[in-house]
C-alpha cells in the first residue's frame, strides 16, 4: 500500500485513570481543595506551568488534590515543533512538578508556539512533511528522556496549513507516533472542528489513526463565527456530534481517561459536574459497545 507506515517502536499504554475527569481551574480551585466531600470526577488534569515557581497556597493545595484524586498533567509551553531546545532549567522544573503530582504521563501539543526565547501564546500548526516527522519525533523522545515519564502529544485544531502538505494529517500523526514510540492525546473536538472547517469526515479520520497509541481523550466546546468558521474556544458545552465521536472512539479503544476542557466563560462547578455526568453517559455507551464486541470476538 502506498505510504504505508509501520511502527519501529513497541508501544505499551501506561497505566492511568479511566472515566471522565475535569480540568482543575482557578475558578473553583479553592472549593475543590477545601471540600470535605470528594467531587465526583475520575481525575483532575492540571497544566504544571501554572504551578511552577509558585510558593505558598497553590502548590500546597495541589498536593492535597493529588493525595485525594488521580492527577494527569497537560502542558502548554513545550513547543514540540519548535527548532530551539527548551531551556534546561525549565525542563527540570517541569519534571519536578510532574513528579510532585505523580502524573502517569505528560502531554503537550503537536505544534510550535515559540521562536527563540519568544513565547507566542498560540498553538501553530506544523507543515505535514517527512522532515517534520523525523525532527518532531526525535524531539519528543529527547524531551521524554528528560522528563522521566512517558510523553503524549495532542492533535490540534488548525485553520490554515503552512505550505503544501506532503501527506494527510492522519498519516503525519501516525508517523510521529511510530518514530517516537509515544502516546496520543486524541482531542475529538479538534478533529470535529477541523472536519467542519476543512471538509472531511471526522469519524473516518479517527478510524485512520492508530488508536492503540491513545492514552487520553479530550472533549470541549467550540464556537461558530458569522463567516461559518468554527473556532475551538473551550467556552461552551460539548455538542452532541462530538460526544457521538467520543462514544464511537471508546467503542474502539476500550476504557480511557476522558477530559472535559473548559477554559473560557467557566460556569459554576455544579454545572460543569452536570456536564461531566452527561459525558459519562456517552462514555459508558461506548464502553458497553466495546465490551459486547470483545465478547463476540472471543466467542
Amino acid at each position: 500500500m502506498k505510504n504505508q507506515v509501520t511502527p519501529n517502536h513497541h508501544f505499551s499504554r501506561p497505566e492511568g485513570p479511566t472515566g471522565v475527569g475535569l480540568g482543575l481551574r482557578w475558578d473553583f480551585f479553592d472549593a475543590v481543595v477545601e471540600s470535605a466531600i470528594d467531587v465526583d470526577v475520575a481525575f483532575w488534569e492540571v497544566s504544571p506551568e501554572n504551578y511552577m515557581r509558585r510558593g505558598g497556597w497553590y502548590p500546597a493545595g495541589l498536593e492535597q488534590v493529588a493525595d485525594r484524586y488521580p492527577v494527569v498533567t497537560h502542558g502548554l509551553t513545550l513547543s514540540l515543533g519548535a527548532v530551539d531546545e527548551p531551556p534546561a532549567a525549565y525542563l527540570q522544573e517541569l519534571r519536578e512538578e510532574i513528579g510532585r503530582v505523580r502524573s502517569p504521563w505528560h502531554s503537550d501539543h503537536l505544534c510550535w508556539s515559540t521562536a527563540g526565547s519568544r513565547v507566542l501564546h498560540e498553538l501553530l500548526p506544523l507543515k505535514m512533511s517527512t522532515r517534520n516527522v523525523e525532527r518532531v519525533a526525535d524531539r519528543i523522545r529527547w524531551v521524554q528522556d528528560r522528563l522521566g515519564v512517558p510523553m503524549a502529544f495532542e492533535n490540534i485544531s488548525w485553520y490554515a496549513h503552512p505550505g503544501r502538505p506532503e501527506m494527510p494529517e492522519h498519516e503525519f500523526v501516525n508517523r510521529i507516533l511510530y518514530r517516537s514510540g509515544c502516546g496520543l492525546l486524541l482531542d475529538v473536538n479538534n478533529v470535529y472542528v477541523n472536519a467542519q472547517n476543512h471538509g472531511f469526515d471526522a469519524a473516518h479520520f479517527i478510524a485512520q489513526l492508530d488508536l492503540r497509541h491513545v492514552v487520553q481523550i479530550h472533549v470541549a466546546g467550540h464556537t461558530q463565527t458569522r463567516s461559518g468558521l468554527i473556532v475551538d474556544t473551550h467556552g461552551t458545552p460539548v455538542v452532541d456530534p462530538v460526544l457521538e465521536l467520543l462514544a464511537s472512539t471508546i467503542e474502539r479503544t476500550g476504557p480511557l481517561p476522558v477530559l472535559l476542557e473548559r477554559d473560557n466563560d467557566i460556569p459554576p462547578l455544579r454545572e460543569l459536574l452536570a456536564e461531566v455526568r452527561r459525558i459519562d453517559g456517552y462514555y459508558r455507551r461506548g464502553l458497553a459497545r466495546h465490551q459486547r464486541g470483545t465478547r463476540r470476538a472471543s466467542a
